[in-house]
């Protein structure tokens, strides 16, 4: 791999262009994104032009660069995120039907949780939770439902770092983090009761990949009140397990034409069943 004369690879800088922008600031201009990249405005200006003409930044008629349209398109093509919304996103309304309120389903992320999609109601709760937008995980339910099925590596690391209080509630103590990650590990699910904002109540379970590795969280947030929770649990567990039975079912049987070692995930996972039948018959 290429590297610059500092030693820093050349796709490492064109990552933090890309990641300069952000879900509440989908708009920057070239010196904004030389700032939050943390580049020479020269350096910044040759990697803005590059990923513009590969159609992964977009230049609007005002100066200001949005992320490209390609992005998506390469996104599309990873069974790990968007085939996984896909997939969950009949359950994850059935939940939200339910409970009209939140219903949101997040993934791992380096020490936060990236969250895929979600579902609210017009008068629902507070929720801080954005699609495409993290949340430390010590914070958010989801995020805790996570760290307990993690790697030790990734609990030292959110150890390690500074744990933000949103609210008196939420967990900031290495005692208090170890005792709730215990509790998720043994009664697999977790319920926040004002850890990011304190009208709102967080519950999530953990959802299961095809083979028996948490691949995801499925939560809602409802209001902070003095309403049973286990009847959110019994709904997000079912939720979490159709949603990994989907996941199970959308690999291609070994000895399937299109089959490659180890499986092949479905495109187009929810669409017809003869659609499915020509695009593998095709090879699409």
């Amino acid at each position: 791999m290429a590297r610059a004369s500092d030693g820093e690879s050349v796709l490492h800088k064109h990552l933090r262009v890309l990641g300069a922008f952000d879900a509440d600031v989908p708009f920057l201009t070239l010196s904004e994104i030389a700032d939050r990249a943390a580049l020479a405005p020269s350096t910044a200006h040759r990697i803005v032009a590059e990923l513009e003409r590969e159609g992964l930044l977009e230049r609007l008629p005002d100066r200001t660069y949005r992320l490209g349209v390609r992005l998506w398109e390469l996104a599309c093509r990873t069974p790990g995120a968007l085939g996984l919304r896909e997939l969950a996103r009949p359950h994850l309304q059935a939940v939200q039907a339910r409970v009209r309120q939140h219903a949101q389903l997040g993934v791992l992320s380096d020490n936060e949780v990236l969250f895929l999609d979600r579902l609210s109601a017009r008068d629902a709760v507070v929720n801080a939770t954005l699609i495409g937008g993290r949340i430390p995980l010590h914070a958010s339910s989801s995020g805790l439902v996570l760290l307990a099925h993690s790697g030790q590596s990734v609990v030292d690391a959110v150890l390690a770092g500074p744990m933000r209080r949103y609210t008196p509630h939420t967990i900031h103590t290495e005692a208090g983090l170890r005792s709730t990650l215990r509790r998720i590990r043994a009664d697999g699910w977790v319920v926040c009761d004002g850890h990011i904002h304190e009208e709102s109540r967080g519950i999530a379970v953990p959802v299961f990949g095809a083979h028996q590795d948490v691949i995801a969280a499925i939560g809602v947030v409802v209001p902070n009140d003095d309403a049973p929770t286990l009847g959110h649990v019994e709904l997000l567990t079912h939720a979490a397990h159709e949603i990994s039975a989907a996941m199970r079912a959308a690999y291609l049987p070994t000895g399937h034409p299109a089959a490659t070692p180890g499986g092949r995930f479905r495109p187009l996972v929810n669409s017809s069943v003869r659609s499915m039948e020509y695009l593998e018959a095709t090879g699409s």
